[in-house]
């Protein structure tokens, strides 16, 4: 509701989310299907909350976590990497999307492309869909 009203998320409108996810993803993974999740995960902390749940998300001051292994997902992040003028085109070209353009930019200031060690393949929206798929089917044939 926030961003059809052109308001930017916050972490904590996410973290609550993205733990629901996690929850999700390793429920599906336990029962041994394979998984595919698409979102916006803009920050590595986000990332870091999909693979460990909340474990991953970060600590209010004056707390600590108990010391127990986290139910880790195996998460392989797939960045479509674009510019802010193509991907603003395309945005502007869905119809009856909750997100509007005039956030974008909000989404780009937040974005933390992933990086080692993070488990991450990066693909140019120049590509095609067919060529993307390609690329993500062959990247997980060799994991």
């Amino acid at each position: 509701m926030k961003m059809e009203k052109g308001i930017p998320l916050n972490d904590q409108d996410r973290i609550p989310w993205l733990c629901n996810l996690h929850d999700i993803l390793l429920r599906d993974v336990t029962s041994g299907q394979h998984v595919v999740l698409a979102c916006s995960a803009l920050k590595k902390t986000y990332r870091d909350i999909l693979i460990r749940g909340k474990n991953g998300a970060p600590l209010k001051s004056g707390k600590s976590r108990e010391e127990e292994k986290p139910a880790e997902v195996q998460l392989l992040v797939v960045h479509l990497s674009g510019s802010f003028e193509v991907i603003s085109g395309r945005l502007h070209q869905r119809k009856e999307h909750f997100m509007p353009p005039a956030l974008l930019q909000s989404q780009f200031d937040t974005l933390e492309p992933p990086s080692p060690p993070e488990n991450f393949i990066q693909i140019s929206v120049d590509k095609s869909l067919s060529e993307i798929i390609a690329v993500i089917m062959e990247t997980l044939k060799m994991k």
